[in-house]
C-alpha cells in the first residue's frame, strides 16, 4: 500500500490503537483484544519494515485503531466524540513532539529499543518481560518530558505492577506509531482539517480486512 493517505492513516491507528487499548485496560481491569496489544507492542521493534502495514504485522493488526479512529472521525461535534480516546492521542502526538526537539533523544531510545530485542525474540510480545522492559524505557525516556499522560480508570486496577507495565508498554508503542505518522507527513491539524481524507482511508482499509 504506497498511497500517502493510506499510509498515514495506518500509522495513525496504531496511535489510537494505543489509546483504546489504555483505555481497555484501565476500564476492563485488563486485555481484551490481546492480538491488538501484541502488534502494537512489536512495532516497537519494527525498525526496518518492508511497509508500513508491516509495521502491525499487517493492516488486521490495526484493525481496532482503525475501528477507533473512524468512529472517532464519523462524530459531527465533540459530543459525538470519545474525548478519553482523544486525550491519549493527543497526549502521544504531544510528547512525541517533545522527544523529536530534545537532541539525542530519539536515537538513545532507539539503541535502548535494540538492546531490548532480545528479550522481545525471546519470550514474544505478549509476555510481561517484555512490557517491563518497555516501561522501564518509558519511565526513562519519556516520562521525564512533560506533561505525562493521565491514565483514568479503577484505581486498583491501575496500581497492578502488570497493568503499569502493560499501559507505559503501548503508551511507547503509540508515540513510536506517532513517530512514523510524523515521519510519512502526518501533522496534528490534519485531524481537523483533513479528516474527511483520513476517515476516507480508514474505511477503505477497513473495507480490506474479512469480516471476523
Amino acid at each position: 500500500m504506497e498511497d500517502r493517505q493510506t499510509n498515514q492513516a495506518l500509522a495513525l491507528a496504531g496511535v489510537f490503537q494505543a489509546a483504546a487499548l489504555v483505555r481497555e485496560i484501565a476500564r476492563e481491569g485488563g486485555l481484551v483484544h490481546t492480538h491488538a496489544a501484541e502488534a502494537n507492542v512489536a512495532s516497537v521493534f519494527a525498525t526496518d519494515p518492508e511497509s508500513v502495514e508491516a509495521v502491525f504485522g499487517d493492516v488486521l493488526g490495526v484493525r481496532l485503531g482503525l475501528e477507533a479512529m473512524r468512529d472517532q472521525l464519523r462524530a459531527e461535534n465533540k459530543q459525538g466524540q470519545d474525548m478519553e480516546i482523544a486525550r491519549y492521542v493527543i497526549g502521544m502526538t504531544v510528547l512525541e513532539r517533545k522527544l523529536a526537539r530534545k537532541r539525542g533523544a530519539l536515537e538513545a531510545l532507539g539503541a535502548d529499543i535494540e538492546e531490548a530485542r532480545r528479550t522481545y525474540e525471546h519470550f514474544g510480545a505478549g509476555h510481561a518481560n517484555v512490557h517491563g522492559r518497555l516501561a522501564d524505557l518509558y519511565a526513562e525516556h519519556i516520562s521525564t518530558l512533560g506533561p505525562r499522560i493521565v491514565v483514568r480508570g479503577d484505581e486498583q486496577v491501575l496500581r497492578e505492577p502488570g497493568n503499569v507495565a502493560r499501559v507505559r508498554a503501548l503508551l511507547l508503542a503509540g508515540i513510536r506509531a506517532a513517530v512514523l505518522w510524523r515521519q510519512l507527513g502526518g501533522r496534528r491539524w490534519q485531524m481537523v482539517l483533513a479528516r474527511g481524507r483520513y476517515l476516507r482511508a480508514a474505511e477503505g482499509l477497513l473495507d480490506t480486512i474479512p469480516a471476523a
